[in-house]
């Protein structure tokens, strides 16, 4: 196994923020369920796309067949309960999925790394932390990728964008964090790695057991062959790195194929833009500001994600935005610490509604400067390409 590269531990680093309440997916890892924590926000859909009932009811697939369990998973007793339990409560066979977890591989590899990396990741950000960060995403390849990938798909980022209210830019920044528009998708099964934690990586075993059962249910509506997908250690999935949960709740077909695979830049492009659009995306508002003032009761505020002020409380601990808005609603202290000096920004509701796909401050950051840095590029080349016409 080779060393993991510094990918690798930005992907590690989001995940572990995911397990602790505090991020997502690694790129790739994100969990939907607890992303409504602002009672001010829409809320998105609770009903799984499993009660839908014009899902289609394709067959399991794939010719798996067996008697009993054999194999990395043979003589697990939990793993025998969860085959009874898609037996009865979604009417799977219990032969084929005993075939199925006969083939599944234990990553023994994906637990000794999360065993070495589960301490130490939780904290007040470290001098010099976004610095670090932003490095790993804001460059020419990510940028240039991000224009290409503009260019190819225009047509379906512009659709997407009529229909879902989201800007291009934005759908674009996600893809480039997650995969860089696909050239990384991951190389792990992904029975593999959701059988390995949900039955022997007992931190978050009942989760990942969740997303297993999700996977198998998406598996068999889309026709897949469910031990041939691939993507994060962890079980994320295609450009946008969804989780099955996510792709059961967001995922749409936008190629009109009749089917939704996130593998599909199309399929993926429209299913980005319609997790934002869910999860409350405002059209035409502006996502952080920068901010002004005395700063004098900054250390009684929390900075993240998961803490919300009224303009009116930023202001009487000395900070308010640099260019005056009406604020109206709650804003989201931001810290970024640069190797030189801490910057402090504010979220609106669109930076809040960034790091519902992501809970990191550093991640939501990294998507909307990306964002910004593609578009002026897509531009750039436009008038480039005008003025060579």
């Amino acid at each position: 196994m080779q060393k993991p590269s510094s990918r690798h531990f930005v992907k590690l680093s989001l995940f572990i923020a995911l397990l602790s309440g505090c991020a997502t997916q690694p790129p790739a890892e994100r969990n939907p369920s607890n992303w409504a924590k602002n009672p001010t926000q829409q809320t998105a859909p609770s009903q799984s796309r499993t009660a839908n009932p014009d899902l289609r009811p394709f067959a399991s697939v794939g010719g798996y067949h067996a008697s009993i369990v054999s194999g990395d998973y043979a003589g697990y007793p939990a793993l025998n309960q969860f085959i009874e339990q898609m037996v009865q409560k979604h009417g799977f066979s219990r032969e084929y999925l005993q075939g199925l977890f006969s083939v599944a591989k234990r990553k023994q590899w994906t637990l000794d790394y999360l065993a070495k990396s589960d301490q130490g990741l939780k904290g007040k950000p470290s001098k010099g932390g976004w610095t670090r960060y932003r490095a790993q995403f804001l460059d020419d390849r990510h940028i240039d990728a991000g224009v290409s990938f503009w260019r190819k798909y225009q047509p379906a980022l512009q659709r997407a964008s009529r229909q879902y209210g989201v800007p291009a830019e934005y759908i674009l920044g996600i893809m480039a964090v997650e995969t860089t528009f696909g050239s990384f998708v991951g190389n792990h099964k992904i029975i593999d790695a959701l059988t390995t934690l949900g039955f022997d990586y007992q931190r978050r075993g009942e989760y990942f057991r969740s997303e297993l059962e999700n996977f198998l249910v998406m598996s068999r509506s889309e026709g897949l062959d469910p031990g041939k997908p691939v993507g994060s250690f962890a079980g994320a999935m295609g450009l946008g790195q969804f989780m099955p949960s996510s792709f059961l709740q967001w995922a749409v077909d936008f190629n009109g194929d009749g089917r939704r695979d996130l593998w599909n830049p199309e399929d993926a492009i429209g299913s980005v833009a319609n997790y934002f659009a869910q999860h409350g995306w405002q059209q035409g508002q502006p996502i952080v500001s920068a901010t002004r003032g005395s700063y004098s009761g900054i250390d009684s505020l929390e900075p993240g994600a998961d803490h919300a002020y009224p303009l009116s409380t930023l202001t009487q601990a000395g900070i308010e935005p640099a260019v005056p808005c009406n604020c109206d609603y709650p804003l989201r202290l931001l810290l970024l610490r640069h190797q030189s000096n801490d910057e402090y920004l504010l979220g609106h509701p669109n930076f809040y509604v960034i790091t519902r796909y992501n809970q990191s401050t550093h991640y939501a950051m990294a998507v909307h400067e990306l964002a910004l840095a593609i578009k002026s590029g897509y531009q750039r080349v436009a008038v480039n390409r005008s003025d060579a016409g």
